[in-house]
């Protein structure tokens, strides 16, 4: 389904979700190249920030390139295959943007509340075992949907009232029952979903109640700022999906729900990269010190005609 059916607003969609796509890009690229480059940001934080830049880029590289070439020649048409394929990709870089948030979470809570054991704990070899058993998760929680999807072959010549092939649309569009099926996806939602979301609400209250008993304001300040970044990205993150999930049990409007998906799919990628960008001192000193060490170098070629 098309955001909007009017044509004069076509080609401003086109330019919009381009740009959007760019700027979402080129930010999370900022973050990488910023964690590469600077040999003080090789910490477990960063580390994992960095895979949730990658995730980012390719949550949002699952839909957006392929509504910019709808738009463009005016068809809208996905097969079968392609449809099954993004749903899956969707749900997996999804998923693994959710553990990637809990895992942060969880080493916030290390570095507030148990600051001499965080680096013992968090190490090298087991910050790879985190990332990759978040990965494992995502995986399974992408194939278990597509496989309850699979069973309901009976697909053609249908339209999907959104601009992603999402699971439960899919659901609706079969020819057969799909009671026991939406049963288990949600089921399987609701599993994927609550881990994550009590790992994140579990460590959050460690955390304040330890900042809590901080004696003085500036102590307090300093340990809250540690995880302002990451708290306010996971407030984003939820607070749109939770917005999407209740805007489409309640309404039944199609484009109020693709709306809403837009704003979850597309908007919350993009804010993501300024919100660590502006709020993270670290990643604004190096993207700064990159930048003077670009326009010291242009200086120094400019003489030689370089």
């Amino acid at each position: 389904m098309e955001l909007s059916e009017d044509p004069k607003l076509q080609p401003i969609l086109f330019e919009l979700l381009l740009s959007m796509y760019l700027v979402t890009t080129f930010g999370n690229l900022l973050i990488i190249l910023a964690i590469i480059s600077d040999s003080q940001l090789h910490t477990p934080m960063y580390f994992f920030l960095f895979n949730l830049s990658l995730a980012d880029i390719c949550f949002i590289s699952t839909t957006v390139p392929k509504m910019i070439v709808h738009i463009h020649i005016q068809n809208g048409v996905i097969s079968y295959v392609a449809c099954l394929s993004q749903m899956s990709l969707i749900i997996m870089f999804r998923c693994m943007d959710d553990m990637l948030l809990t895992v942060m979470a969880y080493d916030r809570f290390l570095s507030i509340c148990h600051p001499l054991h965080c680096l013992v704990i968090m190490n090298p070899r087991f910050c790879g075992t985190l990332v990759f058993v978040s990965f494992l998760f995502s995986i399974m929680d992408s194939q278990l949907q597509n496989l309850i999807v699979l069973q309901f072959t009976c697909f053609k010549n249908m339209e999907i009232s959104n601009f992603f092939c999402d699971p439960s649309q899919l659901l609706n569009l079969s020819c057969s029952e799909t009671f026991i099926g939406s049963i288990v996806i949600y089921f399987i939602g609701s599993v994927f979903g609550f881990i994550p979301i009590s790992g994140i609400l579990f460590s959050y209250y460690k955390i304040v109640s330890s900042i809590l008993r901080i004696p003085s304001s500036t102590g307090r300040y300093k340990a809250f700022t540690t995880c302002g970044s990451h708290l306010s990205v996971v407030c984003l993150f939820y607070g749109t999906g939770f917005g999407v999930y209740l805007g489409s049990t309640v309404s039944h409007c199609p484009s109020k729900g693709a709306v809403a998906s837009l704003m979850y799919t597309v908007v919350t990628p993009m804010l993501n990269p300024f919100i660590y960008i502006l709020r993270n001192r670290d990643i604004s000193r190096t993207l700064k010190r990159l930048n003077c060490r670009k326009n010291l170098t242009q200086d120094m070629l400019h003489p030689f005609g370089i």
